[in-house]
């Protein structure tokens, strides 16, 4: 009895000692074994979406790219959305790009690096006189859960009600087949979305907010996140940024100003 006591709580000061010394990988380690994991979800057109089997979109092309001039190579992880800065928290992946839109509440979990595109959060209606947050009152509007666009959703005063869906292409069909009378979504996913629906009856109205979007590393963690940032820069500067950028957008402006 004593002896198989004295196993547990040997094995439990172990097991305590392993949990306690879990860490968020610094670039140098990440380099050393020349790959950096990178959690994205994969639902979010054009940003991060499958293609088959392929993963791809102008964040996993752009990763892509600064992972080259980190000298890097990247293990993808796709997951749903609203798992991904936990997973982050918790070292299960080293760096997450899934169009997470810099925030204070966020910023107190995370670090955020620079950021790799602007955006914002538009009204994307079938009814050409919702335009506005004061137009939205008594209306339904549907938003991806755990999305910035979800939280200004919740400030906008009179909803009849919020609908949130897991993935914003959930939100986006619910706009279309009239289970809602608007959606709020990136500008650039409603712009690709109406492209790819050219029948759908649906319109991107007004700018509901502004926002940047960037890539995101266990907090503290400075030694990835100036590496990251580093070459980032160096793919803004030399060109392949703005020829990705407009592989995607054409000529809408992504860069933050």
């Amino acid at each position: 009895m004593f002896r198989l006591s004295f196993w547990l709580a040997r094995s439990l000061v172990v097991l305590c000692v392993l949990v306690s010394t879990a860490h968020a990988r610094e670039f140098a380690e990440i380099k050393q074994q020349g790959k950096i994991i990178v959690a994205t979800e994969g639902q979010f057109p054009p940003f991060n979406f499958f293609q088959g089997s392929k993963l791809t979109g102008f964040e996993v092309e752009l990763m892509e790219l600064v992972a080259k001039k980190m000298g890097v190579a990247i293990e993808w992880k796709s997951l749903g959305f609203d798992a991904l800065l936990t997973g982050l928290r918790q070292d299960r992946w080293d760096l997450v790009i899934a169009s997470h839109g810099i925030t204070d509440e966020r910023a107190k979990a995370v670090t955020f690096t620079n950021p790799h595109y602007c955006s914002g959060g538009v009204i994307v209606a079938k009814d050409a006189k919702l335009r506005t947050a004061r137009d939205l009152e008594g209306k339904t509007v549907s938003v991806q859960t755990g999305s910035s666009y979800l939280e200004n959703v919740k400030k906008i005063p009179g909803l009849k009600e919020m609908k949130n869906f897991p993935q914003d292409s959930d939100a986006r069909t619910a706009l279309f087949t009239d289970r809602v009378d608007a959606w709020v979504t990136d500008r650039f996913v409603a712009a690709a979305a109406l492209r790819a629906n050219p029948n759908s009856g649906a319109r991107s109205q007004g700018v509901l907010f502004v926002e940047r979007i960037a890539s995101a590393v266990a907090k503290g963690n400075a030694s990835l996140a100036a590496a990251y940032n580093k070459a980032l820069a160096e793919v803004m500067a030399d060109g392949s940024y703005d020829a990705l950028a407009k592989s995607y957008f054409n000529e809408l402006q992504v860069r933050c100003e």
